[in-house]
């Protein structure tokens, strides 16, 4: 008791409660990044050489509902493409929104590295946020070099990298192309899905900046998570290349300073952004290499994936059977 009225003392009553809102938030969005055993290789990998009668309760590695729907390879027109990268992406959004069920003592680390990190840039938000000025020449800037890393820019960008790879018959380009979708669209349903629980208000709000849970769109940045998944793809995809790595997380870097400097932002807001985005690209890339070694079968039994019709503007569901 004595800890927590020191604390009130110090920081004001107002910012204490400002922080217990914050943690609770970060605890959902950190959430977000502790995959399941084995995913992503983010937590233990089920290994190991297959025994004579294995327990029942443990599935086999090489036939599983992820093997069943696609992995970059041939090129698809897009009624395929569309369908089958849809089923990826609910697999994602699955092991997303259930990892807090699998944290463990082998990933309960990054938990407390950034959850102590975000806590920290939430509580000194209000003074590193005056600590430039912010001046009409400095946000005109910032928001020209922030539109980078906006939606607009990105989707058409991974767009390029498959186009490439399907006329130049470059697999890699093929692969970055899809896998740069797939984690560009499970990072803005991620980051969609708290901005709308965190609520809270950009610094540039006229009204109550900073507040969490008041209708606003700040908490995490969209632009940096969106940006660090594809840098995280690419740089994953091109490792074998090492000045592109540095490229494409300086883009993301110089992205996310620009939303800080265009006073759109909170210093929090683009750190936590910027470290779910690179978790879920290693996990979407990390996750794509574990199931390429593995054998691809029919499916023996129908399951449902999303349909998608971009020439009528519709979508369902569609019960399918084998690839």
């Amino acid at each position: 008791m004595k800890g927590t009225l020191s604390l009130a003392r110090l920081i004001g009553v107002t910012d204490c409660l400002r922080l217990a809102a914050a943690l609770t938030v970060v605890q959902i969005a950190l959430s977000a990044q502790t995959f399941p055993p084995g995913a992503g290789g983010l937590g233990p990998a089920v290994a190991g050489v297959p025994q004579e009668s294995p327990p029942r309760e443990i599935p086999n590695p090489i036939e599983d509902r992820r093997d069943r729907i696609y992995y970059p390879g041939d090129t698809e027109s897009i009624k395929p493409l569309s369908r089958k990268l849809g089923g990826n992406i609910l697999l994602d959004q699955k092991d997303i929104w259930t990892s807090p069920f699998h944290m463990n003592r082998h990933n309960a680390k990054w938990w407390i590295l950034f959850g102590g990190a975000a806590a920290g840039l939430v509580v000194g938000d209000h003074y590193t946020q005056h600590r430039i000025d912010h001046s009409p020449g400095q946000v005109s800037v910032g928001d020209n070099i922030s539109r980078a890393g906006a939606v607009y820019v990105v989707l058409p960008e991974v767009a390029a990298f498959y186009s490439v790879g399907v006329v130049a018959d470059k697999e890699t380009a093929r692969e970055t192309g899809v896998l740069g979708a797939e984690a560009l669209l499970d990072s803005l349903i991620v980051s969609e899905v708290l901005k709308t629980a965190a609520g809270r208000r950009r610094p540039d709000s006229a009204t109550e900046p900073s507040e969490f849970f008041d209708s606003g769109a700040s908490f995490p940045s969209g632009h940096a998570i969106e940006s660090w998944a594809l840098a995280s793809v690419i740089a994953s995809e091109y490792h074998a290349k090492p000045w592109v790595p540095f490229v494409a997380y300086g883009l993301a870097g110089a992205v996310s300073v620009s939303r800080y400097v265009a006073n759109r932002h909170y210093a929090s807001d683009l750190v936590t952004g910027a470290a779910m985005g690179w978790f879920i690209g290693r996990y979407v890339y990390h996750t794509h290499m574990d199931h390429a070694i593995h054998r691809h079968p029919a499916a023996a039994a129908p399951f449902i994936m999303p349909e998608i019709e971009p020439g009528t503007k519709t979508y369902s569901l569609a019960l399918v059977w084998g690839r």
